[in-house]
């Protein structure tokens, strides 16, 4: 696939998303601020690359993208909760994100992380209430999203970080860390996706599904340690060197830019080597290696 076909398929879905999540919101005038905050980050731009995942698993094993839609909100909406949450001054202390003050610099620190809370919240809700599958399926979707969502998952791996800036870690230590913080939402939205057009836990298939997910997750952190450290705030819509800022410990900790890159790139291979016995792959396919070569 092209990086213009690439890129048509990703503007596809974004807008499909983007239509599908405003739906979520009707104005209330008890809570309009509250709404507006959530809809300032929800809607400030963005990849959209966990929901497309969402869609994109679907359609390849044949699946209805009507079924995907209400988990690729969710697992949208779960994201932009944890990057207000991320930038509040007690976690990475940021004042822009995507071009724009972040939440609490809008909204302020109380409102951003009752935002944050509503959209976790609301994340569940639309999960739950997927009309376009069956009950057994939904129920399975919300327990797997709160795994890879919580203590286990991307809330584990975000405790593990602000410990880490203590502390030099292991790289052992910060694969782990990376894989839950970033890797498991990421691996949630290929599962849901997956589950969305009928795969289960028991077919073979979904292991390729793991393997896939579990490899650009990985590979997408490794190109945000470089993008923070050789990158700039113009390109990417949000400060850079926040990393060495905090102390945090990165690929780039172990690694030279070139290695990490390597390292990368080699993951993105096991992703689509995972995947390329499958006749409508090309999509994901392609997206791992934009993700690997991506400048902002």
């Amino acid at each position: 696939m092209t990086p213009e076909v690439l890129e048509l398929l990703m503007h596809r879905d974004t807008v499909m998303v983007e239509d599908a999540l405003r739906k979520y919101y009707v104005d209330e005038p008890g809570v309009r601020r509250l709404l507006e905050a959530e809809q300032y980050s929800l809607f400030a731009g963005g990849k959209r690359i966990r929901p497309m995942l969402t869609l994109e698993f679907c359609r390849l094993f044949g699946g209805d993208e009507a079924a995907a839609l209400p988990f690729a909100c969710a697992v949208e909406m779960i994201h932009t909760y944890s990057l207000i949450h991320d930038d509040l001054p007690c976690m990475d202390d940021d004042d822009l994100r995507r071009g724009k003050p972040t939440n609490h610099k809008a909204f302020g620190e109380a409102t951003a992380v009752l935002a944050g809370d509503s959209l976790l919240t609301g994340a569940f809700e639309a999960a739950a209430s997927n009309t376009e599958v069956g009950a057994e399926i939904s129920a399975m979707a919300v327990a797997y999203l709160a795994n890879c969502a919580g203590r286990y998952g991307m809330i584990g791996g975000q405790i593990m970080d602000l410990e880490g800036e203590e502390k030099q870690l292991s790289l052992d230590e910060l694969i782990r860390l990376h894989s839950m913080k970033t890797g498991a939402l990421i691996g949630a939205s290929a599962v849901l996706g997956a589950l969305a057009a009928g795969v289960s836990f028991q077919d073979p298939c979904m292991q390729d599904v793991v393997t896939y997910s579990e490899n650009i997750g990985l590979a997408f952190q490794i190109v945000d340690d470089i993008l923070d450290a050789t990158g700039d705030a113009d390109s990417l819509g949000k400060n850079v060197g926040v990393d060495s800022k905090h102390q945090k410990n990165t690929f780039l900790s172990f690694y030279s830019v070139e290695e990490a890159q390597f390292y990368a790139d080699r993951l993105t291979q096991e992703a689509i080597t995972a995947l390329r016995k499958y006749p409508e792959s090309d999509a994901l396919c392609s997206l791992a290696e934009w993700l690997s070569t991506r400048k902002k």
